[in-house]
């Protein structure tokens, strides 16, 4: 089969393409053949920190169709559309085919695109539980978003709009209009304005990108406002790590998310895709062949959304 492998030796374009063995799928494992599968800053910062997969193949959140399936799999059966996220049993999405537990694959609706099913698994989670479960979003509350034009970011501010949370959402100029179609109620270009001033308080603050500090993002929160860093700079996540428990002395909450596939939290969203409540907001589509290209244009910061890789229209040679 084809699939993009990581070799440190061919930097700087360290994602080949290549010919590979074909997986095997265990007793509870099924194999799925790859119809699309989406880009997220894990991939690139776990190959920044030399966190590799085994195999070599990065992406975690893959659609396709069961191929075959192991003698212990009682839900899935050959011929299922599936999608999930892959990321806590060594990723292995930019290829043709993938072995994945049971466990980890959603049924995809039929009338929602391999396309739009890649790209929900962990930008979409995410969001779900940095807004419902570390944020505790409510009806009327007041919710800011830095970093809302992203993958991450553009899930956050759908889904706090279907909570019913009053929305201000940060991002740079060439995404406002995109997160205003979006349904934010406020807009902040960071280049123009500083969020942090201006006296606005709000129930929950959200950074999925950016590097202020946390006593500015302390200072924007209500009595009893709640503080998640989702993503942003490695040295803001550790500060929140290390001091967040100690800031938030006092009623305000100060802390950090470290999301975990879910399946439950998966089935919610897809939903919600399903019924039109929110979508994927669709930035670039690439082939397998460019997704080393693909990879850098994702972590160059600019995606406008989701970043995804149609698998099935792959047909050039290997490297």
């Amino acid at each position: 089969m084809k699939a993009v492998v990581y070799d440190k030796s061919k930097a700087p374009e360290v994602l080949v393409l290549r010919e590979v063995e074909k997986p095997i799928p265990g007793d509870n494992e099924v194999l799925v053949r790859i119809f699309a599968v989406s880009l997220n800053a894990a991939d690139y910062r776990s190959m920044r920190m030399g966190i590799i997969p085994k195999r070599k193949i990065f992406g975690s959140d893959i659609a396709g169709c069961i191929e075959a399936t192991g003698k212990n799999v009682i839900k899935l059966a050959v011929g299922d559309e599936v999608f999930g996220d892959l990321s806590s049993c060594g990723f292995g999405g930019f290829a043709e085919y993938v072995v994945v537990p049971e466990r980890l694959l959603a049924l995809k609706p039929k009338d929602v695109s391999f396309e739009v099913a890649a790209a929900v698994p962990m930008a979409a989670v995410t969001a779900l539980q940095a807004v419902r479960s570390k944020g505790n979003i409510q009806q009327g509350k007041r919710v800011l978003i830095y970093g809302a034009g992203g993958g991450v970011g553009t899930f956050a501010v759908q889904l706090s709009k279907y909570f019913g949370a009053e929305v201000t959402a940060v991002c740079s100029e060439n995404k406002v209009q995109l997160v205003k179609d979006l349904g934010a109620d406020h807009v902040i270009n960071y280049n123009e304005q500083d969020f942090t001033k201006g006296g606005k308080k709000y129930d929950l603050v959200l950074a999925v990108n950016g590097k202020n500090s946390l006593t500015e993002y302390k200072h924007i929160l209500t009595k009893r406002g709640i503080f998640v860093v989702v993503g942003g700079a490695l040295s803001q996540l550790i500060k929140t790590m290390l001091f967040g428990a100690f800031m938030s002395i006092g009623g305000k909450k100060m802390t950090f998310l470290a999301a975990k596939p879910n399946m439950e939290d998966l089935e919610f969203i897809i939903k919600l895709v399903q019924e039109g409540k929110i979508n994927p907001v669709m930035d670039r589509r690439y082939s397998l062949h460019e997704t080393a290209e693909a990879m850098r244009y994702l972590s160059e910061g600019h995606a406008r959304g989701k970043v995804v890789i149609n698998v099935v229209h792959s047909t050039h040679a290997f490297y």
